[in-house]
């Protein structure tokens, strides 16, 4: 898995229901329940994903804002070694089966939402890998 390029989904539970400054998004509402966020990392998708494990970090992306909050938790992450447009590929199949928050994650490219509110993660289990906890 080292140095590997691709796409990731982080699966994160948000165990109440709260409300996240998302920087440029402004204030958003996160229902109680499990998120899935499509990444990728087109290098070293290894040290992306710890990063986004890290609870110490400058706040970047919008997914930093919500696992910021400490009702929020990523429980759980797939990958994929992918070229980057399998990214909003992942992205399209995860809004036709859940909700996708209205434009978190997607500020550079053209789809609804990079983050979703899923009943399950069985997609993911389907299509991709679980990444080792121990890397």
């Amino acid at each position: 898995m080292k140095r590997c390029k691709g796409i990731y989904v982080l699966i994160i539970q948000v165990r109440r229901n709260i409300k996240v400054d998302v920087g440029a998004l402004g204030e958003m509402a996160f229902a109680k329940g499990l998120y899935a966020y499509v990444g990728s990392a087109q290098v070293n998708m290894e040290q992306r994903v710890k990063r986004h494990l890290r609870s110490e970090k400058r706040k970047f992306w919008h997914i930093d804002y919500l696992l910021g909050n400490s009702a929020s938790k990523i429980i759980k992450v797939f990958y994929k070694e992918a070229a980057k447009p399998e990214e909003c590929k992942t992205a399209e199949s995860l809004s036709r089966e859940s909700e996708p928050v209205a434009g978190f994650g997607c500020s550079d490219c053209n789809c609804k939402s990079h983050l979703f509110h899923i009943k399950n993660y069985e997609l993911m289990q389907e299509t991709m890998q679980v990444f080792p906890k121990e890397t």
